[in-house]
C-alpha cells in the first residue's frame, strides 16, 4: 500500500486526483444544471419538486451524494496545497516574466475564482439544501399522495429578491471562468495532450464553460423578471 500513499502525497498525484475529482464535478453541474431546467415549466413546481423528491429518496444517489461531497472537499484541499507549494518553489517571482504575456488573466487567478466559487456554494447550500436535509424548515407540498419539502417556493421566493440573483450571477461568471481553463486543464494532467485531440477537448470545455452557466443563469432571471413583470 506504499506506492498509493506516495502517489496521493505526490505532486503528480495530486495533480491527478485534483483533476480526476474537478472532472466528476463537471458531470454533477452540467446534471444539475438540466435539472434546474424544470423549476421553467409551466406547471407550479410539481415535476421540480417531485425530481428534488426523486434524489433525496432514491438510495443511488444518496451514495453518489457523499461522492459528490467528498470529492468538492478534496478538490479543494488538493488545490489548496498545491498552490501552497507552488509559491514555496517560487515566492519571488522572475523579473523578467511577463505574466499576462505568458497566461490568461483566468490561469492566473484560478485560485482566486476557487475562492468565489467557494464562497457562492456555501451560500447555495445554506439557502436550499441545508433548510431542505438539515433544518427542515421548508414548507410541505403535497404531490399525488406524497408529502415532500416545497423547493420550488423557496426557489421562486430566493430569486425575487434582486441582490439574490446579482449574487448568483456573480456566482455563475467565476463558474464559466473556472470551467473555461479548469476542464481543458483537468485533461491536460490526465495527459490528453496530443494535437490531434487537444482542439477537441478544447472545443468541449468552452462549449461547457459558456452554456452550463448560462443554463443556471436562466432560472434566476426568469423568477426575478417574472416577479417584476
Amino acid at each position: 500500500m506504499g506506492w498509493t500513499k506516495d502517489f496521493f502525497t505526490s505532486s503528480i498525484g495530486r495533480k491527478v486526483l485534483m483533476a480526476l475529482t474537478g472532472l466528476f464535478l463537471v458531470i454533477f453541474i452540467v446534471e444539475h444544471m438540466v435539472g434546474n431546467l424544470l423549476l421553467l415549466l409551466p406547471d407550479d413546481g410539481k415535476i421540480y419538486n417531485q425530481y428534488s423528491y426523486f434524489l433525496v429518496t432514491f438510495p443511488l444517489i444518496r451514495i453518489v451524494e457523499v461522492v459528490l461531497f467528498v470529492s468538492i472537499f478534496a478538490h479543494i484541499g488538493y488545490a489548496v496545497v498545491i498552490t501552497i507549494r507552488n509559491r514555496k518553489a517560487r515566492p519571488v517571482g522572475y523579473a523578467t516574466t511577463n505574466a499576462s504575456a505568458n497566461s490568461t488573466w483566468i490561469s492566473r487567478n484560478m485560485g482566486f475564482l476557487g475562492i468565489v466559487l467557494l464562497i457562492f456554494l456555501i451560500i447555495h447550500l445554506n439557502a436550499f439544501f441545508a433548510q431542505a436535509r438539515i433544518t427542515h424548515t421548508l414548507d410541505m407540498v403535497v404531490i399525488n399522495g406524497t408529502e415532500m419539502h416545497d423547493v420550488y417556493s423557496a426557489v421562486k421566493a430566493k430569486f425575487e429578491v434582486w441582490w439574490y440573483v446579482v449574487i448568483y450571477m456573480v456566482g455563475f461568471i467565476a463558474l464559466a471562468a473556472h470551467l473555461w481553463h479548469g476542464f481543458q486543464s483537468g485533461f491536460r494532467t490526465l495527459g490528453a495532450r496530443h494535437p490531434k485531440y487537444l482542439p477537441l477537448v478544447k472545443g468541449i470545455g468552452y462549449f461547457i464553460s459558456i452554456v452550463v452557466p448560462m443554463g443556471f443563469a436562466i432560472v434566476p432571471i426568469y423568477f426575478y423578471l417574472k416577479s417584476i413583470l
